[in-house]
């Protein structure tokens, strides 16, 4: 939990930084359209803008840190010793890339981020199901592709059973890529640059949580499970 802690510290700082200026630009945008449109009523957010940025970022952030932190130890728990002869800290590092591909990058690459005034509200429900099955999809496939390589590492060795359950990995997601269908709501007349500049925040964001966590779980988890190599005692001269 310490170690998602850090995580959303860490995202949290690379949301403000990155992130937070193209949500704001986007905000700008969709309202210039409804002035346009006539449909501005001038009523005021239950939450102000600068609230939402900030504490309501950082305690969002946080949660979420703490949450993927506990699910990321409890698969540190189940993996270490059981995916090959390595020790807390490469296991480690090993679960939260393993971790941030599936439960990320996969994902994203099929349904990117989008900023507020991208998307059919109606459509919402339905956006929310498609990203969420992607995910269980993509974790599903990363643990065919796990007992994949355990089960063909006898006979091939290790560094071929890896590749080819790393090519089973790669065709498979790109076949659930080919059958779930896909979702374009983008405005025509929506800058594009301010739709790419906000997903890679989004990924940064995603990769700063990630990378932090995998390292500061990594050297907790050194710390508490190799025991410390004691100091050679002094030998004493004998008269």
């Amino acid at each position: 939990m310490l170690a998602g802690l850090f995580a959303g510290v860490a995202a949290f700082l690379v949301a403000y930084l990155l992130g937070e200026s193209k949500v704001d630009a986007a905000i700008a945008i969709e309202e210039a359209g409804h002035i346009a449109a006539g449909h501005d009523h001038g009523e005021e957010a239950p939450v102000s803008r600068a609230l939402q940025a900030t504490a309501g970022l950082g305690t969002g952030v946080l949660l979420y840190g703490v949450a993927l932190g506990g699910i990321a130890a409890l698969v540190f728990c189940f993996a270490l010793g059981r995916i090959g002869r390595f020790g807390p800290r490469a296991t480690a590092a090993l679960v939260t890339g393993g971790l941030f591909v599936t439960v990320t990058l996969v994902p994203f690459l099929k349904y990117p981020a989008n900023p507020p005034a991208v998307g059919d509200p109606d459509t919402a429900a339905r956006r929310t199901a498609l990203y969420l099955l992607m995910i269980a999809l993509s974790a599903l496939l990363a643990a065919g592709a796990l007992i994949l390589g355990r089960r063909l590492a006898p006979r091939l060795g290790n560094w071929n059973a890896s590749v080819a359950a790393g090519a089973f990995l790669v065709l498979a997601v790109g076949i659930s890529y080919a059958f779930l269908p896909g979702i374009n709501e983008v405005p025509a007349d929506f800058p594009a640059t301010l739709i790419w500049q906000f997903r890679l925040a989004s990924l940064a964001i995603q990769t700063a949580l990630w990378t932090t966590f995998g390292l500061v779980f990594g050297h907790l988890a050194e710390r508490a499970l190799v025991p410390a190599v004691a100091p050679k005692e002094a030998v004493l001269p004998t008269s």
